[in-house]
């Protein structure tokens, strides 16, 4: 092991070089045979939040920086465009700096909605070639979180999504009138201020109890 025992990250960092190079498994992996593993880290990590233990949020975090690293690792053996995570550190942290700049430069915000105008100009300076709101929207996101980011883009460009309140309440008779229910539901999540994925995976908790409780009586 070559790195300093005073600085963890760059010794996982070392290790998880190591294992690229020395373990026969990690050395045929890509990144996109990394993906489902950086999802299902990623879902961990919001487990922990949500009901896990202080030690089980250090460990998914730890597992999901490993990903991290993982992917950079495979791009440090990139024959066209190598970068290695110090590349990726190092642009993170530019990216930060430019985008607070009521901490690193002479702005002032002092109010969370202030922070969000910085942030949201400094993003708009860097994607200049974007075209479209939706533009840098991950459609690989679960549907209701992507409903929520596209309800947001889409007030942003003017078009409205009608929240259930403002609908006239009717059976549903569609696969189609579902889905715009579903959406109006979205809209309303986010007139409130809510988060609609959240929300449900707490209430599927709450039902996974009452199954369970169920189990247990029976």
């Amino acid at each position: 092991m070559t790195a300093r025992s005073d600085d963890p990250l760059r010794t996982a960092a070392d290790v998880m070089r190591q294992v690229r190079e020395r373990c026969v498994w990690s050395q045929r992996i890509t990144h996109r045979d990394l993906v489902p593993y950086l999802i299902e880290e990623s879902h961990e990590v919001i487990e922990a939040v949500e009901g896990g233990s202080r030690d089980d949020l250090r460990e998914e975090l730890g597992d999901l920086l490993w990903q991290v690293l993982f992917h950079a690792a495979i791009a440090a053996q990139d024959p066209d465009d190598p970068f290695d995570i110090d590349d990726v550190a190092t642009t993170l942290s530019e990216k930060m700096v430019r985008r607070h700049p009521h901490v690193f430069a002479g702005e002032v915000a002092t109010t969370p909605e202030e922070v969000l105008v910085h942030w949201n100009a400094a993003k708009a300076a860097e994607k200049r070639t974007r075209r479209s709101v939706l533009d840098g929207v991950p459609r690989g996101m679960p549907a209701l979180a992507l409903a929520q980011k596209l309800v947001g883009r889409a007030a942003g460009a003017g078009v409205v999504t009608p929240a259930v309140d403002d609908r006239e309440s009717q059976p549903l008779g569609s696969e189609e009138e579902l889905g715009a229910a579903l959406l109006g539901l979205v809209a309303t999540a986010r007139a409130h201020g809510w988060d609609a994925e959240r929300a449900l995976r707490e209430r599927l908790r709450g039902l996974e109890d009452d199954v369970r409780a169920a189990e247990r009586e029976g």
